[in-house]
Formats: structure tokens, C-alpha cells, sequence
């Protein structure tokens, strides 16, 4: 009996799945989120493709969406509950931590970063972060 091997995401989608991946190993995530089912989707709106996260009772994986349609990317299509969006350099900047707060709030009021379901991407980035893994 052969397993069917699981496509890797490709592009931003992909830096998002080597980030969150150890996160399968972690015996404190999977006990925090074992009754917990989400999906947050990601996107690098100058990338070919979009991350979708999705915690699903204790795991969390990634499936790349191609970023081509929008209509593809819709709440309604793929069922998320948060999205954050921007572009890949700042996506990378808040990973970094390098924009602050105030900088955050002026990205969002310039609609350079656009966040829905403030909560969820909150916990998601909190979840990454060194101490609390």
C-alpha cells in the first residue's frame, strides 16, 4: 500500500508552511487547539500564490491558493475566517517584528494592510513566536 504523497505549497505559500509546520510537533499546540477548527488565509497580493492556514483539531497545515482570480480568494470559496493581505515586503516586515504599532495602524489606515478577523491573525502570530512554541 502506497501513500499518496501531500503537494508541497509553492512561493509565499510555501515560506508560510516551513514556518508553521513545527508547530505539528509541538505537545503544547496540540493540546491547546485539539477541539479547534480554522482557517486563515494569508496573501501576498504581488505573489502568483495566497496561504491558507488551517488548524484543524491539533494540526496545522498550509494549501497554496494560486492568487490569480479574487474570486478565488473569497470568504464564501474557501471558507476562511480571517485574512490578512498586503504585500510580500511586508508581510516579511511584520514577521521580522520590524513595524511597530503605529506603523501597523498607518499601513491599515492606508489600506496597504488589509486585516480581517483581527483575533485569529493575533493568535496566529503569537502561536509563532519562540517563546510561546
Amino acid at each position: 500500500m502506497t501513500e499518496e504523497k501531500k503537494k508541497r505549497p509553492r512561493g509565499f505559500a510555501n515560506m508560510i508552511y516551513k514556518t508553521v509546520l513545527p508547530l505539528n510537533d509541538n505537545d503544547r499546540f496540540k493540546e491547546k487547539y485539539k477541539d479547534i477548527k480554522s482557517k486563515i488565509l494569508m496573501n501576498a497580493v504581488d505573489g502568483k500564490y495566497a496561504a491558507l492556514v488551517i488548524i484543524d483539531n491539533g494540526t496545522i497545515d498550509v494549501e497554496g491558493i494560486v492568487n490569480k482570480e479574487k474570486n478565488d480568494l473569497k470568504q464564501e470559496v474557501l471558507g476562511w475566517e480571517a485574512k490578512l493581505e498586503t504585500t510580500t515586503e511586508l508581510f516579511l516586515k511584520l514577521a521580522a517584528g520590524e513595524l511597530g504599532t503605529g506603523a501597523s495602524l498607518v499601513k491599515i489606515m492606508t489600506r496597504k494592510l488589509k486585516i480581517k478577523g483581527l483575533n485569529q491573525i493575533l493568535e496566529l502570530f503569537a502561536l509563532l513566536e519562540p517563546e510561546n512554541a
